[in-house]
């Protein structure tokens, strides 16, 4: 028998730590390969980690909710072999990883029972013990709106003054609110992309008649199959046939090398929002898809997004991100580029205006608004716009992506 000790792999481009969300196994347990052993979460959503080798788990490095980082211990494993040891894998650089201790993290109740590090935060801020919080979440995960409903509750177990995150009086005690987990990380890589990149934004207002009504014969042909197309599908296929006019916007940045990289592949990221903060994951060859697959698969992503069981191929090497409001409401937002990404695209909430004609004449048409980002040292202003009109092109008339096979 042998000592193999496993370390954590890259997890994500630019990634470098993950917060250790949950363990899948303890010392002692026999795992096969490819099972997996923890839950990490990154800043681009929570992944499962699997065993690269079958053996006898004898040491677990590092607590939930403590950082793990990429090429140090994470797992020691007893396998087959006669070496008395197995080499830990070099870093990048090929230097050996040296192992570095993790903050402590105290054991309580809390500890057994299944929830998200900003959750267990939460819980811990206001002194309430998951262990008497019904969990709403899969596996009976406990969420965060479980600990607000338990709060709002006036419960006995959770402080009096801590019922509830609605605005309190002046006489009240600040509260201050640590920054952690997946929150931290989009917070880090929302700075990086801003100051790294120079956005400018287009706004420009869209006249979405024609895919209204193609979009309901379209589901009313597919209503016996219980299957409804939402606009995102659309909206991916008129970028895509966009790009193949400005193809330097399917890109990405290589900051190293100050390379622009245009990307051959449509691998299209759709932002969601999940109880631990907004994720991305991507729809990769995007453009090999029909409109009904591509509806399935943005649906399975978000899913999967929500339920924290994206896979890390399923996070990364996106191309170009869309992001929308829907109903949340508000004229027009302007997104941050999802770096090393060099472009995002803005949908926001429909709604029935008045619009004059060319023959002068006053109707009411569904109108929403696309905000595009872009990053200003690759994409001039004229070309960008240019992108955005060929998108608005597709959406405003539809039939074109039929024709094209987009």
């Amino acid at each position: 028998m042998a000592l193999f000790e496993f370390q954590l792999p890259d997890i994500g481009e630019g990634v470098v730590e993950g917060e250790i969300v949950k363990w899948l196994v303890k010392p002692g347990d026999v795992v096969k390969e490819d099972q997996p052993l923890l839950e990490v979460m990154t800043d681009k959503a929570t992944v499962t980690i699997p065993s690269p080798k079958a053996g006898k788990v004898l040491k677990t490095h590092g607590k939930e909710g403590e950082l793990a980082k990429v090429h140090l211990p994470l797992v020691d494993l007893e396998i087959a072999g006669n070496a008395a040891a197995a080499a830990p894998a070099p870093k990048k650089n090929g230097a050996p990883a040296a192992a570095a201790p993790l903050a402590a993290a105290a054991s309580t109740s809390s500890d057994k029972v299944l929830a998200t590090p900003v959750t267990r935060r939460m819980a811990s801020e206001h002194g309430i013990d998951l262990a008497n919080v019904s969990g709403s979440g899969p596996q009976g995960r406990v969420l965060k709106t479980d600990v607000e409903a338990f709060m709002a509750s006036g419960s006995s177990k959770a402080p009096a003054a801590a019922k509830t995150w609605a605005p309190v009086a002046s006489s009240a005690a600040d509260q201050r609110i640590p920054i952690r987990g997946l929150r931290k990380k989009i917070a880090e890589k929302m700075v990086k992309s801003k100051f790294t990149a120079p956005h400018y934004t287009f706004v420009e207002e869209v006249d979405v008649s024609a895919l209204v009504a193609l979009r309901t014969r379209l589901n009313e042909s597919l209503a016996d199959e219980n299957l409804k197309l939402s606009f995102l599908p659309f909206f991916v296929k008129a970028a895509i046939a966009a790009f193949r006019k400005f193809p330097q916007v399917n890109a990405n940045m290589d900051e190293a090398a100050q390379d622009l990289i245009v990307r051959g592949d449509f691998n299209i990221g759709i932002a969601a929002m999940t109880e631990q903060g907004l994720t991305v994951p991507v729809v990769k060859h995007a453009d090999r898809l029909s409109l009904r697959n591509l509806g399935n698969e943005i649906s399975r992503l978000g899913t999967a997004a929500r339920e924290q069981r994206l896979k890390l191929e399923e996070i990364t090497g996106g191309s170009f991100t869309i992001t929308s409001l829907g109903q949340t409401g508000g004229l027009f937002a302007t997104p941050i580029i999802n770096h090393p990404e060099v472009a995002i695209m803005g949908v926001h909430k429909m709604r029935k205006r008045p619009i004059v004609t060319d023959d002068d004449q006053i109707v009411i048409k569904p109108i929403m608004l696309f905000s595009f980002a872009f990053d200003h040292r690759v994409i001039d202003g004229a070309t960008g716009a240019e992108f955005a009109y060929e998108v608005i092109k597709y959406v405003e008339q539809p039939e074109l992506m039929l024709v094209d096979m987009v």
